[in-house]
């Protein structure tokens, strides 16, 4: 069987329950034979390593270390989960200030032992922030580097199956924009339903506005939900999407989600949040979202959120002010 790719490919966070998700999920999607699996945290990387060798994968080339700077040389692809995991009782914010300072050095390893590396998907929360601290301290450019943000538009999806009982093949284009967190915007134009618009659905018999209320509140704490009823963070679903970016980046089917996206423009300034999005072997572009003047509306105060976080993280010192981020990557306009 081929692979997609025999390029190397990095999972950072391997030893936890998303990172070996996502070595797997890899492996089974026959993306490349060369993981590399890297972890600060020794016993469990090795377990790891040892479950994904008693697979059998044919072809597999796994290796597995502590040393990021090994782990790291001559990377092509790398998905990111290594932040510290949401806790009961946790939003992702409440990770701001521990993750942010992780991502700071993620962006900087990659600088000095990858810095032709041509993708990196980063999956540890807050997201919108540790991918944009990433891409700043990286070098690279925008379009190398991404987020994890579908998460939220499938969960919208999700709640549609359930609702109306028929298949998700029959749901389409569900889209939520802006943060991944809970001020983030959930859009309704965009989506049909067995081929009818769900704006004309919401109201009628077949879907209340109550109903639809708490459909969107569903889709906002979904993560939420996931730790209430497991006792730890989501892993499979943010697993397997993630390693469907990755895939998209290596040259296959481009993905189907839309993605945090680095954003400045004549609207937004200076941010990485969940766009419309195209992500493939050229990397990651967006284009501007267009909904009602009530889904525009919530999207602007997600930016508004996104923007306070962003300042944090300045104030915090992990971050130089805007005007200087040209300094620290010459890509970043």
């Amino acid at each position: 069987m081929e692979y997609l790719s025999e390029e190397k490919l990095v999972i950072v966070g391997a030893a936890g329950m998303i990172g070996s998700n996502m070595a797997q999920t890899a492996l089974m999607m026959r993306l490349t034979p060369n993981i590399c699996l890297y972890d600060p945290y020794a016993p469990a990387l090795e377990g790891v390593a040892e479950e994904l060798y008693q697979c059998a994968f044919e072809g597999a080339r796994i290796t597995w270390t502590t040393d990021v700077a090994e782990a790291l040389r001559g990377a092509a692809y790398i998905v990111n989960s290594g932040g510290a995991a949401r806790k009961a009782g946790m939003t992702r914010e409440d990770l701001l200030k521990g993750n942010a300072q992780i991502a700071e050095q993620f962006g900087k390893d990659v600088r000095q032992y990858c810095p032709d590396v041509k993708h990196v998907v980063v999956v540890f929360n807050p997201a919108d922030i540790t991918g944009l601290i990433t891409l700043l301290y990286s070098g690279l450019k925008p379009s190398q580097v991404s987020t994890l943000a579908a998460l939220d538009s499938t969960r919208l999806q999700d709640q549609l199956v359930k609702h109306f009982g028929i298949p998700a093949s029959l749901v389409r284009n569900c889209r939520t924009y802006g943060g991944h967190g809970e001020q983030m915007a959930v859009f309704a134009s965009t989506t049909t339903v067995d081929d009818r618009p769900l704006t004309k659905l919401i109201g009628s018999d077949e879907l209340s506005i109550g109903d639809w209320e708490q459909m969107k509140l569903n889709v906002v704490q979904g993560g939420k939900r996931i730790i209430e009823l497991r006792g730890r963070s989501s892993f499979q679903s943010s697993a397997y999407l993630s390693v469907e970016m990755i895939a998209a980046a290596m040259g296959g089917k481009p993905f189907r989600w839309p993605v945090g996206v680095y954003v400045n423009d004549d609207r937004y300034h200076h941010v990485m949040m969940a766009m419309e999005t195209t992500l493939d072997a050229s990397g990651v572009h967006y284009r501007n979202v267009e909904g009602t003047k009530e889904e525009q509306e919530a999207l602007d105060s997600s930016y508004r959120h996104l923007c306070k976080l962003r300042d944090e993280v300045i104030a915090m010192g992990v971050l130089p002010p805007v005007a200087d981020w040209h300094r620290l990557n010459h890509n970043i306009d």
